[in-house]
């Protein structure tokens, strides 16, 4: 956290003293921080900062180049891409070699120690595969970009076809065909890539020589014949392997290895089924909700907006709620929001909520309420998308947005950057990396929106670029939207401009050892509350649960809110709370 802070005052100092200079910043914080990453965009947005003010300090030469040459191939900058590309494929190749030659020396996991026979020859055996093991993950090490823990797809055969399509543009047809061939070594049925070889041995001429690159034969032969050995050791030893590549040819994998592979692809088939068939939506659990937007309006799949799950009561008695969340929530207590300094933050938990009554300084029922308010939701979304599959919560909270009144002006922030809830969202990769600090174990996320008397503050999907919109969700009381938590829904909320957004943000996860601990100790106090009155509930509120209450019922003025107690800041440890509170959870 020292160097995070460091590197931000450096580059906030850089950033703000000369805007030429260079900015430092550290990659692996840059991606998995979104302070980090904001403050990077907005330096990008000042006056005179240009990309190459920016020096990573993370680099490896490598990405660095492919990042680069990416850049202007996408931009149509052939010549400068096919110089970048060039580079990164050539240090790629260089970072290999350095990590097969690491793999060489004594094995010192202990655990495939005990496993080993004692014979001499057994030993032997033992040892030159987990050599030959290794080296074949290097791949794996020198695709994997900075602060991630996931490896790029092809990375080597990714390179030769962009390079063919850059020399083809730049008319240099005897290395773009030189590049298929390289490429053809990888897939040598792709379609695509045999009808462009038969185009450049066209215009080429016939008895042009057309071979691929000597680099990539040599790594293609090294790796296959790697591959061999391991696969003998797989199904003659008792070993296990872990393929890195996609490219290995099915005849070099063992047939009881191809035919687990043709389950788990079976398997996979079936699940799309599955989940093409969910679109035939059964009836919802409670009578009254409409479905306003489904996926096919929203433009993507796992998407939907339902209306009426709340009354125009029940809205305003968790709007009252709330206020205790600016004055005695989870910490935040109205302070300026952690994704914006142009609005303030308030968030009350499900447990805090139950304090909070069991002190007197909010209505039980109110309390009550937030907890069959986010389980209706729960019913609606588990009916609606995973019907006969379990949805436990992950996490609950009651959230106000406000804006600060006299610093909207020429804002172009957002409320809440576009993110997706259970991986890291990879802009310029087209990834997203579901890796930690991302909540890998969120399934569905919901927001149920309390108020819509503010300006701003809508929910809008875009593509995996962050830029393109393709989906927007304006709130209004008693309306929920739900949607898969995965990189194919990619969110973010609109600046707050004027006034106060509240809506209870909703995570579920299919994992019960995930399951949202806060929420048991909620339901236990309120089960002690109903003993302790001996009676289920001692009002009639409720209406999300098939009960009624008059929405003119008259409410016993709650006690003031008592003082409360001095809190760290958000993100250390509470003792109230045993889960951390993230900020980049909230919608």
């Amino acid at each position: 956290m020292a160097s995070l802070l460091c590197l931000s005052l450096l580059a906030a100092a850089a950033a703000a003293t000369s805007p030429g200079r260079l900015v430092p910043f550290d990659l692996l914080y840059a991606d998995g921080h979104l302070q980090m990453r904001e403050d990077i965009e907005k330096y990008r947005r000042m006056s005179g900062v240009k990309s190459d003010s920016f020096q990573d300090l993370e680099a490896i030469p490598h990405w660095e180049a492919y990042e680069t040459g990416v850049q202007h191939y996408d931009a149509d900058e052939y010549l400068q891409a096919v110089a970048r590309l060039e580079e990164s494929l050539s240090e790629a190749l260089s970072a290999l070699e350095d990590c097969r030659a690491l793999c060489e020396g004594p094995w010192e996991d202990e655990d495939e120690e005990e496993k080993m026979q004692p014979g001499l020859y057994e030993a032997i055996a033992a040892h030159y595969i987990q050599v030959l093991k290794c080296r074949q993950q290097c791949v794996l090490e020198i695709a994997t970009k900075p602060g991630r823990i996931s490896a790029t797809e092809d990375f080597i055969p990714s390179h030769l076809d962009l390079l063919q399509f850059a020399y083809s543009q730049v008319g240099n047809h005897t290395l773009a065909a030189e590049c298929a061939a390289s490429y053809l070594l990888f897939y040598p049925s792709d379609e695509p890539m045999l009808e462009k070889m038969k185009q450049y041995r066209t215009e080429l001429g016939e008895d042009a020589a057309v071979t691929a690159r000597q680099s990539i034969q040599h790594y293609v032969q090294r790796s296959l014949m790697e591959k061999k050995l391991i696969y003998y050791a797989v199904e003659h030893l008792g070993e296990t392997f872990n393929d890195p590549d996609l490219w290995t040819p099915d005849e070099l994998i063992p047939e009881n290895l191809k035919e687990k592979y043709r389950e788990d692809q079976e398997k996979q088939k079936h699940e799309t089924l599955d989940g093409e068939e969910r679109e035939k939506r059964g009836p919802l659990p409670f009578e009254g909700i409409v479905v306003t937007m489904d996926s096919q309006q929203m433009n993507r799949t796992q998407r939907v907006v339902f209306d009426r799950v709340l009354t125009e009561s029940e809205c305003k008695d968790l709007l009252r709620l709330t206020k205790a969340a600016g004055e005695a929530g989870d910490g935040y207590r109205a302070r300026r929001s952690p994704h914006t300094p142009h609005e303030r933050f308030e968030g009350l938990t499900v447990l805090k909520a139950m304090q909070l009554a069991q002190n007197g300084d909010v209505e039980w029922r109110d309390a009550k309420l937030l907890l069959q308010a986010s389980e209706k939701s729960r019913k609606i979304i588990e009916s609606y998308f995973t019907s006969g599959k379990k949805l436990h919560f992950s996490f609950t909270h009651l959230v106000c947005r406000t804006a600060i009144d006299g610093e909207q002006e020429g804002r172009m922030d957002l409320s809440h950057p576009v993110h997706a809830d259970n991986c890291l969202l990879d802009p310029e990769g087209q990834e997203c990396w579901k890796e930690p600090p991302a909540y890998v174990y969120r399934d569905y996320s919901g927001i149920l929106y309390l108020n819509d008397d503010f300006q701003g503050g809508g929910l809008f999907f875009t593509e995996m670029d962050t830029v393109t919109v393709t989906a927007e969700v304006h709130p209004k009381c008693g309306r929920l939207v739900a949607f898969s938590s995965g990189k194919e829904n990619p969110h973010g909320v609109w600046a707050v401009s004027r006034g106060r957004r509240c809506a209870i943000a909703l995570w579920y996860t299919h994992s019960q050892e995930h399951a949202e601990q806060e929420r048991v100790k909620a339901e236990e106090l309120m089960e002690q509350r109903a003993v302790e009155k001996d009676q289920p509930d001692g009002d009639k509120h409720q209406g999300t649960d098939g009960s009624s209450r008059s929405s003119s019922e008259s409410h016993a003025p709650s006690r003031a809110t008592k003082p409360a107690d001095q809190r760290q800041k958000p993100g250390l440890d509470r003792k109230q709370h045993p889960k951390v509170l993230r900020a980049r959870d909230e919608f």
